[in-house]
């Protein structure tokens, strides 16, 4: 909750034949973040649109690979939607949130509170570049990520559209996890927990309201995922969720059995991720 978790790249856009740009970038307060900067697959000379890829608590711009934490967990590879993406005629951009992969450390992680910084540094980086349509911006985040979209978009638009998977309220999703790592004492141990988090200057977890945030999605598309089985979120906080954002579609709830299938529901289902951001961002 502090520190985050630093997990190593185990694979690079060559493994699918796609050639990535090192870029190095900072978020709106300076944070400096590195990723990778992939041009769509068919080239050509005009600006073409763009997606921005935000990863979970934990994960990397990768995705999570089983095993890196305590957590229960499964891989998740999100490499094959930008590929899948790259081919439709999208730039991607993949980055590591302040404090996990190589990008800088700026304690403590805030569940896309001040994440949302980042979010904002790598749109301004897709403006700066001439082969980018700087109107034609679009995003895709997953649990802390998508919770950065949620309160980064409003502050960095024109954003088209954005896929939201598994966002989910810290108030809810920590003491279900506190139980399942720590038993019938975790939700007591994460509020202590928490008191040591505030003290490295995080907002107390009860203000991190994501349906009050979601209000200010006006102008962009909304596509949320959740997983019915998972055990941390809630299916109840998401469609809060959903119902407070003005421009939401149709909630996708995904057949699951724990957290990690919503995420590999997202990753697998690559036409229906297209789809969404062809119809939002076609012109």
């Amino acid at each position: 909750m502090i520190a985050g978790i630093r997990q190593p790249l185990w694979r690079t856009p060559a493994s699918l034949g796609l050639a990535a740009e090192e870029v190095v970038f900072g978020a709106s307060d300076g944070v400096i973040l590195r990723g990778w900067f992939i041009a769509r697959s068919d080239g050509g000379g005009q600006p073409a649109p763009a997606i921005v890829f935000v990863h979970g608590w934990s994960w990397n711009r990768l995705g999570n690979r089983a095993g890196s934490s305590l957590l229960p967990d499964r891989d998740v590879e999100v490499l094959e939607l930008a590929q899948a993406l790259s081919q439709a005629g999208f730039h991607t951009l993949l980055f590591d949130l302040r404090n996990h992969g190589e990008s800088d450390t700026a304690m403590p992680v805030t569940f896309g509170v001040y994440e949302a910084r980042d979010l904002i540094g790598a749109v301004a980086l897709l403006r700066r570049r001439p082969d980018v349509d700087r109107a034609r911006i679009g995003a895709i985040g997953f649990s802390m990520g998508a919770n950065t979209l949620i309160y980064g978009i409003p502050r960095c638009q024109p954003i088209r559209a954005a896929v939201a998977v598994q966002p989910t309220t810290p108030a809810v999703f920590a003491p279900r996890l506190a139980r399942t790592l720590l038993g019938g004492s975790g939700p007591l141990l994460q509020q202590l927990g928490e008191l040591l988090h505030r003290a490295f200057g995080a907002p107390p977890l009860s203000q991190i309201n994501l349906a009050r945030a979601a209000i200010h999605l006006r102008n962009t598309a909304m596509l949320y995922i959740q997983g019915s089985g998972d055990q941390w979120g809630t299916l109840a906080d998401v469609q809060a969720v959903v119902a407070a954002t003005p421009n939401a579609r149709p909630l996708v709830v995904a057949p699951s059995t724990e957290r990690f299938g919503g995420y590999l529901y997202a990753c697998e289902q690559r036409d229906q991720i297209v789809e969404f951001f062809r119809a939002h961002m076609a012109t």
